[in-house]
């Protein structure tokens, strides 16, 4: 009978991915809209990488040729997030207490993935004795965490699988920068948390997902700990973020054994130019390196993959389609085209019953040779605090407890080496495009005038296929004149302004940034999608965004009304770093005024908070320099550096070689000064 039910479970996951793939193939992959050219022009690099590595994976139609991919593809990834923490300290694993339901119960579980970095779980066991399969259930966003599990962890449990789901960094009970006083987390919600801690992860060229894969890897200690658990029958499932890990350490770790992911996997030729996903979901040079995500199910052949999706999910079932077809073709050489399958259930992102009585079917039939019932059962589920493991209810009142930020605090300390001046040097060379011969073609698109200045709004090609404006000041005074660049990232036309009044040519310059109307970024982590999509093609933005500013100075170099060896250039704010940049490596910009730009990278990392910090990380920059030593490179060109900042925009008072504003004091003084 119950062989029966499992059948008929197959017959139904086959008809939803019927569906699903009617539908798919009327919805072709959804282009980048028109009116963001920036987003246009990224996912033409995307796409042609994605169509290389195409070509390379249908060259190869041998095991053999699959097993060489596989290892190349592993050895590649782990080097991309920058490898694994090397602790192999204990556990330390403790109950805290036990909930004994009517068919399962439920263990409160705390242990240490690293030292005194605490991840709480909880533990569901058939009440029955003897050795059961289990499953992994790593936590999508909620930001409640494990709780989040418990309808489906809890229906395992009935069916007779010991299951783990614990609470991902920054969500249930493991809140970062938690504040007492206010009961919650002052970085905000669980993606706040992950974006935060992934852009300082990447000052260190790390992925954040070394440090998720790891929480995952040992909760799976954990799980092979226990009696009740047969080591070689062990699943791993998840949704949305959970989906994301169980592709990694399914992939990554030869222990699990069944994998079903849900609503994540998709391959970026249909991702791309939608939700890429957070810090943990894109990896630097991912796409540029040759990958794609149907690389984590082909490095876990031939072993069982359900791949799970929803049909209104923004990982799209379109995206799902492709990395099954590629799948299923490289399960075909293995020959276990039954070993895997796509479900696709009705409904937005999540786990709808049809999906959720997939996932269990697959378990059981690889796990438990089929014995078992599928169906969902009704089971009692349990508000948040009566599955609560701390009694604070949250790991920062555990005595002695570490957060995340502090351990990648430490790995830069360990690992910092002072590269030299001439290194770096290299380094922005290889960074920031060269600039085409001569200077390019402007395009006039609106003109204005008074008695004193013609303004001009213009539009220029930065790099083939891709514009960027700005607006042109033009004093009515005959012969050459200085040049001024104000970096403007549309907030500094008053700035731009003020230095027309005192008779020099400006270039109010917008750097290439996602098109207006597309909406600000969230607070504190900037425009971490446009840089994740520039990462993820092996493309840096605040390096391209410093190449802009050269087409710029290109621009006014090449103007009969400008002296092209009196040309200064001004920014505020993070954008500064781009100044920086671009300064560096030519030294046609003869002088640079910073307002408020950080000084350093370093309070960014001795914080779990910090404001901006995308807009400027080169990835693994800090471990061999400083913004300092960028500084460094203008020599004897004059710095006006105003109101350093930390990270959290706070003045820095750090001595005699910056200018420090008393209230109010306006920007024509400053101006003078820098053109002095």
């Amino acid at each position: 009978m119950k062989q029966c039910q499992s059948q008929n479970a197959f017959t139904a996951a086959l008809a939803v991915l019927a569906l699903s793939v009617s539908l798919a193939a009327l919805n072709v992959r959804a282009q980048p809209p028109a009116q963001d050219p920036l987003l246009v022009w990224l996912d033409r690099i995307a796409q042609q990488q994605l169509q290389r590595r195409a070509q390379a994976i249908a060259e190869i139609g041998t095991v053999a040729g699959a097993e060489q991919r596989k290892e190349w593809a592993r050895t590649k990834i782990l080097e991309l997030i920058g490898g694994l923490p090397g602790y192999d300290g204990p556990l330390n694993a403790k109950i805290t207490g036990r909930i004994n339901g009517d068919s399962a119960v439920i263990e409160k579980v705390i242990f240490e993935s690293l030292p005194n970095y605490f991840v709480t779980a909880n533990l569901y066991r058939p009440n029955r004795a003897g050795r059961h399969p289990a499953v992994l259930f790593p936590l999508g966003h909620w930001d409640e965490g494990k709780v989040a599990a418990q309808l489906m962890a809890a229906n395992l449990a009935a069916k007779g699988f010991v299951v783990l789901a614990f609470d991902p960094v920054g969500q249930g009970e493991r809140l970062q920068a938690y504040d007492r006083r206010l009961g919650r987390s002052l970085a905000g919600g669980s993606t706040n948390q992950h974006f935060l801690a992934g852009a300082q992860a990447l000052l260190l060229g790390q992925s954040f997902a070394r440090y998720r894969i790891w929480d995952a890897k040992r909760a799976l200690d954990y799980l092979l700990t226990r009696p009740e658990v047969d080591p070689e029958r062990v699943g791993c499932t998840g949704c949305s973020g959970g989906g994301t890990l169980t592709a990694y350490i399914s992939a990554l770790d030869p222990r699990i054994k069944v994998a079903a992911p849900a609503c994540y996997m998709n391959s970026f030729r249909a991702l791309f130019a939608g939700s890429v996903g957070d810090s943990e979901q894109s990896l630097p040079n991912f796409l540029s390196s040759g990958l794609d995500q149907a690389d984590y199910v082909e490095l876990f052949s031939p072993k069982p993959w359900l791949i799970a999706s929803t049909l209104e999910d923004f990982f799209t079932p379109e995206g799902a389609r492709q990395v099954y077809e590629e799948a299923r073709r490289w399960y075909q050489l293995y020959g276990a085209e039954d070993k895997i399958r796509w479900v696709a259930g009705p409904g937005p992102h999540g786990t709808p019953r049809e999906v959720r009585e997939a996932i269990y079917e697959w378990m059981i039939r690889w796990l438990k040779d089929g014995q078992g019932d599928w169906r969902e059962q009704s089971v009692k589920l349990y508000p948040n605090h009566e599955l609560q493991v701390t009694p604070s209810g949250q790991v920062a009142g555990e005595p002695q407890s570490r957060e995340l930020y502090q351990f990648i605090h430490d790995d830069y300390q360990n690992r910092k080496r002072q590269g030299t001046a001439q290194e770096l040097m290299a380094e922005l060379r290889k960074l920031i495009p060269a600039s085409e011969n001569g200077a390019p073609a402007v395009k006039t698109l609106g003109e204005s005038a008074d008695e004193r200045t013609v303004t001009q709004r213009i539009a220029f090609e930065t790099e083939p296929g891709l514009e960027i404006g700005g607006t042109l000041y033009l004093p009515r005074s005959p012969g050459r004149k200085g040049a001024v660049i104000v970096v403007s990232n549309g907030r500094n036309s008053s700035l731009a302004k003020s230095f027309a009044r005192t008779g020099r040519v400006v270039l109010d310059l917008a750097p290439r940034g996602p098109a207006a109307g597309r909406g600000s970024p969230p607070p504190l982590i900037g425009e971490w999608i446009t840089n994740t999509r520039a990462w993820l093609i092996g493309r840096n933005l605040p390096a391209m965004r410093a190449h802009d500013i050269l087409r710029g100075v290109d621009v006014l170099a090449a103007r009969s009304d400008v002296d092209a060896s009196s040309i200064a250039a001004a920014a505020q704010g993070v954008s500064g770093i781009w100044l920086l940049l671009a300064a560096a490596v030519d030294t046609r910009i003869n002088r640079v005024w910073l307002d408020r730009t950080p000084h350093s990278f370093r309070p960014a990392l001795e914080n779990p908070i910090h404001i901006d910090l995308h807009d400027a990380v080169i990835p693994g920059f800090a471990l061999r320099w400083d913004i300092q030593d960028l500084a460094g490179l203008m020599g004897r060109r004059r710095t006006l550096w105003t109101d350093p900042t930390d990270w959290l925009g706070r003045v820095t008072p750090l001595g005699a070689n910056y200018r420090y504003r008393h209230f109010g004091e306006p920007d024509d003084a400053l101006i003078e000064e820098l053109l002095r």
